[in-house]
């Protein structure tokens, strides 16, 4: 019969206890149900009780937990789930590897970091690269830490402007031709672009940048015939451009410029007789230097966490339509 273990653990704070236990101990519920320990507090020492498997991945999960207490970062349930799930699946290594390391500073002061392992080779990719290619499902982090990437370059003057820009699928690529006012007809593909812009710069800094021409958000329409040369440009749910757009949008790069190009490929909205560009460039370009191509997964979704497990679900709904048709 298996005996029972118990391991310590010493945290420096009492405030690193509270942000590690969570309201009404929640996320200690997490990692004692995960791994079937018990986990005792009591002054600055924790005290983990169980058996031998379950014991090292939990103990493994709460130092990493406690360290991202120590430099400041807020412990969330969906942290906490995140760690437990790859020390469940005998991750070990990642759990114990995984430095969030800080982007940039909101308006606010807020520090923006990569919250899962997927996320950070996403933003180191992007430190690497020219050409990044962020592929991944709704949540997961693609555009806004693509957005703090661009800010970042840009207050850092390793770069002289930013550009962001989306396919309007549903008003097409002739938008002149539309009744009413062009801009407030594109204004609600773009809408996320401007609210992570917001988020980072602060209305009044961006209004400032925009005026200036050193911020430009717009339909991917208008950047045929252009050259970007110092430019950090961010290409938003590239599912749904054609092979066309994307060939036309990868060479508009010039010059000390960098491009993020973001999408999901199980959210295309194109009419059923097009190609995605997105699809079709992670072929053409798979062999080329100076690129990369970053997947991610469910696991690196940061929303709800119920977000997490309606894509689970409609993967495996989908799987199985494909098996039956």
């Amino acid at each position: 019969m298996e005996s029972l273990k118990e391991i310590s653990l010493e945290f420096d704070r009492i405030e690193h206890a509270m942000d590690l236990f969570g309201n009404f101990d929640e996320n200690i519920h997490i990692v004692e149900e995960a791994f079937n320990v018990k986990i005792i507090s009591r002054d600055n020492d924790i005290r983990v009780v169980g058996y031998n498997e379950g014991v090292t991945k939990a103990v493994t999960v709460l130092q990493r937990l406690i360290n991202l207490a120590s430099q400041g970062d807020v412990i969330t349930k969906q942290n906490v789930s995140y760690f437990v799930q790859l020390a469940d699946e005998n991750q070990l290594d990642k759990v114990n590897d995984f430095n969030a390391d800080n982007i940039c500073l909101t308006a606010r002061g807020k520090q923006i970091k990569s919250k899962t392992h997927g996320q950070k080779i996403y933003v180191d990719a992007i430190r690497k690269n020219d050409v990044v290619f962020g592929i991944g499902p709704a949540g997961t982090g693609k555009t806004f830490l693509a957005v703090a990437m661009a800010v970042n370059a840009f207050r850092n003057k390793e770069v002289d402007r930013i550009v962001l820009t989306r396919p309007a699928v549903e008003a097409g690529e002739k938008l002149g031709f539309l009744p009413g006012d062009l801009q407030n007809k594109v204004d609600p593909y773009l809408r996320p672009l401007y609210d992570s812009l917001y988020e980072m710069m602060g209305f009044d800094a961006y209004q400032k940048y925009l005026e200036k021409g050193m911020i430009e958000v717009a339909p991917l329409a208008y950047m045929r015939g252009r050259t970007l040369d110092d430019s950090f440009i961010i290409l938003d749910e590239a599912q749904n451009t054609t092979p066309e757009q994307m060939k036309m949008f990868l060479t508009r790069i010039g010059f000390g410029s960098k491009v993020v190009v973001t999408g999901d490929i199980t959210q295309i909205d194109l009419p059923r007789e097009k190609k995605s560009g997105l699809k079709e460039v992670m072929k053409i370009l798979k062999d080329i230097k100076g690129l990369a191509f970053v997947h991610m997964s469910d696991r690196d979704v940061v929303r709800h966490e119920l977000v997490q497990k309606i894509i689970q679900a409609y993967d495996r709904y989908d799987k199985l339509k494909d098996k039956s048709s």
